[in-house]
């Protein structure tokens, strides 16, 4: 990922339908779209330390992208609203950060 400040969104733009929908698929794991058209997944944990760990991570992350999600945090969940405010929609970025999310998840999931 680039370090991009979150008012630097030079070749950033919007995207169409069809590329969220194939976007979207390639995310699987939980991930939809909301109401508003934002990417949103709720995570789940044992704790609320573990769900902190995890927001901290995403948060972490985040920052260095520069590139913020909305993350709601309570006991064993987080959820991660993700969008492009200044573009007022999705574009590629948001769905990098979502995926990055869900990289940073896989230590926290129950083993099968």
């Amino acid at each position: 990922m680039t370090n991009k400040n979150s008012t630097d969104c030079v070749g950033d733009s919007p995207l169409k339908a069809l590329p969220v929908r194939e976007l979207l698929k390639k995310l699987r794991q939980g991930r939809s779209l909301n109401a508003r058209g934002h990417l949103e997944r709720r995570y789940s944990f044992k704790s609320f330390a573990q769900a902190l760990a995890f927001a901290n991570k995403v948060g972490a992350d985040a920052e260095a992208e520069g590139h913020h999600p909305d993350l709601y945090l309570t006991h064993g969940k987080c959820e991660i609203e993700i969008w492009s405010h200044k573009m007022k929609g999705l574009t590629e970025r948001d769905f990098m950060v979502a995926a990055k999310a869900n990289q940073e998840f896989i230590p926290f999931r129950a083993p099968v």
